[in-house]
């Protein structure tokens, strides 16, 4: 079956929570209104009733991802989500999937650095057994050495379509081995190479037992169900499971950075030019370096705003100047995603029209960002953000699957239930002036990365 892999956080708080707001500025703050308990083990669960329609999105989240492997084994977190289709001692190889297909739901999981994810949408009557099904798999995972190896060269073709083919993919990994010095976003998700090559049997079967316990997960079901309906299923397949301690884990910090760094990749078979930088920001959870505190209020709620403002959309800064004004580019924006462990990406990006040089990009680029920072934002764009920040929403609403992520997310890095609900009162306390000075924070060069993309102009002889 298929699988996401996930570059960065899966739907970021920040993205995810935009689109979710139901109220307007200067009302109290509701958006899923969810139930949660904890069982006796550990394992949260979170309940938003929605009785629209008789479906139910079930997500089990663990708190582990890229950014909890060990030295040297890049891509075990993302090699054992593979694995966790492989059956258990009661259910054969493929049951899962199958029982999900048969009765007409969907399902799939995902890898990122902060989590690893599953889910099944389907029909209310067959939401028990699909908790069976997974309650199974997260302590009674069986695999053999024969699964390991083939799954192996799945994974590495994986690899090889994603990543070595594709320019664009390449030059991310570079990005992000130069932007991060010490923190485990340096490495990728899906792993090297040579350590997918090396991870064994056994290795998989640590890492699962290790960061596979209900202490470690959140359990997300919305839909057609209520928390008191919910509450004995969960019991019954998810509470008998017996506790386990978590690791305990903290990630690195990275130090101080103290010069700008450029990737860039020359390739024949880039079809389109591309500029982008990505400088270092502080996240709902984490400042920047060692020894910065989080300070949401500060950074991650009025970024979102200057992001939307900067460069999202045909109305945002960037597009307008770059694109419509100054013919420049075919496109730009700028994107921040805060709901991440460590250091988060506030990221600005473009593709040059034919004819313009990626310097001239870079320099108009940099004209903008020293302008906005300048002169600020005006009160009408803060408010215009706002509004269209919170009033996405109401479509939002329509899927199960969102609310699951955005929860589900949340409270598997460390954040609660009341900071998603709070969401639309910090973003409507945001001002022009705290978007302004955020941004001036953020857009240091001395913690950013530069990318360029663009063709070869004399591709190097086939060997």
């Amino acid at each position: 079956m298929p699988r996401l892999h996930v570059r960065f956080a899966i739907l970021g708080l920040a993205v995810a929570v935009m689109l979710l707001g139901v109220t307007w500025p200067g009302a109290r703050a509701q958006v899923f209104q969810p139930d949660s308990f904890t069982l006796d083990n550990g394992l949260r669960v979170v309940v938003v009733s929605d009785h629209r329609i008789p479906v139910v999105t079930h997500m089990v989240w663990y708190g582990v991802g890229a950014a909890h492997e060990p030295p040297g084994f890049s891509g075990i977190a993302h090699f054992l989500e593979h694995m966790m289709f492989k059956g258990t001692e009661t259910v054969e190889p493929g049951v899962f999937s199958r029982q999900v297909a048969r009765v007409g739901g969907r399902e799939n999981a995902f890898t990122s650095y902060d989590f690893t994810g599953y889910f099944q949408t389907i029909a209310r009557e067959h939401l028990e057994m699909v908790m069976e099904l997974e309650a199974d798999r997260m302590t009674n995972l069986t695999i053999t050495l024969e699964q390991v190896e083939v799954e192996r060269q799945v994974i590495l073709e994986e690899r090889r379509q994603r990543v070595d083919n594709n320019p664009s993919a390449i030059l991310a990994e570079l990005a992000d081995a130069a932007l991060f010095l010490n923190a485990p976003y340096r490495r990728p998700v899906i792993g090297w190479e040579h350590e997918i090559e090396a991870i064994g049997l056994d290795d998989l079967l640590a890492f699962y037992r290790q960061w596979y316990t209900p202490a470690n997960a959140v359990l997300v079901v919305v839909g057609d169900i209520t928390a008191e309906e919910l509450g004995p299923m969960a019991e019954r397949h998810y509470g008998a499971i017996p506790a386990a301690d978590t690791p305990t884990w903290q990630i690195q910090k990275e130090p101080p950075q103290a010069g700008p760094r450029h990737a860039k990749l020359f390739d024949a078979r880039v079809q389109e030019p591309a500029w982008s930088r990505t400088y270092l920001a502080p996240g709902y959870l984490s400042g920047v370096s060692a020894g910065e505190k989080p300070d949401p209020e500060r950074f991650a709620y009025p970024l979102q705003v200057a992001a939307r403002i900067l460069g999202t959309g045909p109305t945002s800064r960037l597009y307008q100047r770059l694109v419509v004004t100054e013919g420049l580019a075919v496109s730009a924006g700028a994107s921040y995603s805060p709901s991440v462990l460590g250091p988060a990406r506030f990221v600005v990006f473009a593709r040059p029209r034919p004819g313009v040089s990626l310097e001239d990009l870079d320099a108009a680029v940099d004209a903008i960002l020293a302008e906005t920072v300048d002169g600020g934002f005006s009160e009408e764009e803060v408010d215009r953000a706002k509004r269209r920040m919170l009033a996405d929403a109401v479509y939002a609403r329509d899927s199960v699957g969102t609310a699951a992520q955005v929860l589900g997310q949340a409270l598997v890095i460390g954040l609660t239930a009341e900071d998603v609900e709070a969401w639309p009162e910090r973003i409507d306390r945001v001002t022009a002036e705290q978007a302004r000075i955020a941004l001036e924070s953020v857009i240091d060069r001395n913690r950013s990365v530069t990318t360029w993309l663009r063709p070869d102009p004399e591709p190097a002889p086939a060997l």
